[in-house]
């Protein structure tokens, strides 16, 4: 992929996921490219019963770029139907079909001594998602849990159910970017492209298509039923009233992140940490224990999440969420603490050794009796995962700390002033008026 060919080239074959080898010396090049297509030929295990039946094959080679005409609703659209006008260029999807052979054009100013080999793209291992510290919007699809996913400067402002590849024909985990928008897409039969449906109720394709990697692409669908499964040829899936909110608020260029990830981890605005664990219905993820605690632990709540409950959460894979506490970043006299302070029942916990070590305290922890003790005095404790934890409410007598949730949710403690010295006592005997108490 680094050779040294034009910019030009470079530029296109990243773009369309294909390598150039050249052989030096190269001359000025050309290089146009009618038609690049990446085709998924991984073969996954079938889960057919548990998808409703498909009405008709998708397609899906989107074929122009945003249209500048007046958007119409598609209430407004069913109303003239039967005209047969159609939006756009025609375009198919490909099922389960091998990708045309790219076009390829050389063009050279004197016989060129260069061999260019097209070769198809090693097939992506299924990508983790990226944290969104990015500006601008962007988009995410996690094919295992079947949700489309916006977010707005890192976070999520619209989430959508959506209908995904059969396992014989997956979506293509990858980073994409859209590529072209269209409004009453042409379906065309892939077996057969001289039988095409224009825009209306009998169009696979639905009323809005966003194209984001060669024929794969987001629309909406005439079957409302098979979103949510494991049905399409490769592209997504949506509700006609959802793809038409969406169709308005992305545009060519925004980022598509397709992946595959059958944990996924919810922090509501409140901090409050859920997870869910999705069905391997690709047979991409096998998952352990220790997989779902690595997840958990990004979120600090790993601790809280027992191994005998995690290994039951992967039995079941119901995609179902499983609550595990609020969270909340801890900092002890200005310092932010590695654990954080968890707060599960109307109770907050305070990892105690962590807060020990930042106060630079000796901390006893007493196992048989489920007691800490520091210099200061004792205080129940409760071991999670091998970490001890103290109620927030004790955190006065074990550490000398008091402190509370600020307005940002974060967890914040200060020492408090040490007490002032008992007085000292001393005793005076008189000879006449016998002892007297004098504290000094």
């Amino acid at each position: 992929m680094k050779r040294q060919l034009l910019t030009l080239a470079c530029t296109w074959a990243a773009a369309a996921g294909i390598a150039l080898a050249a052989e030096p010396p190269a001359p000025v090049l050309s290089v146009q490219a009618a038609q690049i297509q990446t085709a998924e030929d991984e073969s996954r295990r079938s889960d057919a019963d548990s998808a409703p039946p498909r009405s008709r094959a998708e397609a899906g080679e989107p074929a122009s770029a945003d249209t500048s005409a007046p958007v119409r609703s598609s209430k407004e659209k069913r109303q003239d139907r039967n005209t047969g006008t159609k939006t756009g260029e025609d375009r198919k999807e490909q099922a389960g079909q091998a990708a045309p052979a790219p076009v390829v054009t050389v063009q050279s100013e004197t016989p060129p001594n260069v061999t260019v080999e097209i070769k198809k793209a090693p097939a992506e291992t299924t990508p983790k998602p990226r944290k969104q510290t990015e500006q601008g919007r962007k988009i995410g699809i996690n094919v295992a849990s079947r949700m489309l996913i916006l977010y707005e400067n890192g976070k999520k402002v619209r989430m959508y159910h959506v209908g995904v590849g059969t396992p014989s024909t997956p979506t293509p985990p990858g980073f994409y970017s859209v590529q072209t928008k269209e409004v009453d897409p042409t379906w065309i039969d892939p077996s057969d492209t001289t039988v095409q449906i224009p825009a209306g109720p009998e169009n696979p394709l639905g009323y809005r298509w966003i194209g984001f990697h060669g024929t794969y692409g987001i629309h909406g669908t005439n079957n409302p039923s098979s979103v949510g499964y494991y049905v399409s040829n490769g592209c997504v899936r949506m509700y006609e009233e959802d793809v038409e909110e969406l169709y308005p608020l992305v545009s060519i260029g925004t980022p598509v992140m397709v992946y595959y990830d059958r944990i996924v981890i919810d922090s509501a605005a409140d901090h409050t940490v859920s997870y869910y664990i999705y069905p391997d219905d690709y047979g991409w993820q096998p998952l352990t224990v220790q997989d779902v605690q690595r997840a958990l632990a990004g979120y600090g709540v790993e601790n809280f999440a027992a191994p005998s409950s995690i290994a039951a959460k992967i039995a079941a894979s119901d995609g179902e969420p499983t609550y595990i506490a609020k969270a909340y970043d801890l900092y002890v006299n200005g310092k932010k603490l590695p654990l954080r302070a968890l707060k599960k029942n109307g109770v907050t916990y305070l990892p105690a050794v962590a807060v020990a070590t930042a106060l630079r305290l000796d901390l006893h922890w007493d196992s048989s009796r489920s007691l800490l003790t520091s210099p200061y005095g004792s205080a129940p404790g409760v071991a999670k995962n091998d970490v001890v934890y103290v109620n927030a409410a004790f955190a006065a007598g074990l550490f000398h700390l008091s402190g509370a949730l600020t307005g940002d949710l974060i967890y914040n403690m200060q020492s408090q002033a040490p007490p002032a010295p008992k007085a000292a006592v001393s005793v005076t005997i008189s000879p006449t008026a016998g002892p007297s108490l004098k504290t000094t």
